[in-house]
């Protein structure tokens, strides 16, 4: 009888490991900003939502800041978070805006992406909405490419 219970005890447990149960069960990321599914459907554009919810990549040179050369500042489109200033944009030849570093270095978050090889996600410190990704490639002084997407961003121009 013992042994019936230490081969399916060991079943078991061999089985939640192998399936990865144990690994996938942390409990929900917690932001400072946070709403369901049906407020961030209302709260962001159609195109922000595919993007920052579902981490979608828009287009590369058919969206709205790649080429923007206007002094300001580029906010979270989800919750106005401060993240990147137009001081850090540079032109990077891939379509979308790209930066070198952040506003600060709290205002983001970086994490594993595993979906094309192995990656480093962007996502918005306080709201946690999929920004992009950062790439190792980038300019002096970080040698860092932050790559967006627009519709995560909203621009606030700096005022004359």
């Amino acid at each position: 009888m013992a042994s019936k219970a230490l081969v399916l005890g060991t079943s078991i447990g061999l089985t939640l490991t192998l399936s990865g149960c144990w690994l996938r069960m942390p409990a929900e990321e917690q932001f400072k900003v946070m709403h369901s599914d049906s407020d961030w459907h209302k709260i962001l554009s159609p195109k922000a939502y595919s993007v920052m919810r579902e981490q979608d990549t828009e287009d590369a040179f058919k969206n709205v800041y790649w080429d923007n050369h206007a002094v300001g500042e580029y906010v979270c489109a989800g919750c106005g978070n401060e993240l990147f200033t137009s001081a850090t944009k540079y032109d990077s030849k891939t379509g979308w805006p790209s930066f070198f570093q952040p506003v600060r270095k709290d205002a983001v978050t970086e994490r594993i992406d595993h979906s094309f090889g192995i990656r480093t996600e962007v996502i918005c410190s306080q709201c946690g909405g999929h920004l992009g990704h950062v790439f190792k490639d980038g300019p002096k002084p970080t040698g860092l490419r932050y790559c967006m997407n627009s519709a995560s961003l909203k621009f606030m121009p700096k005022n004359p």
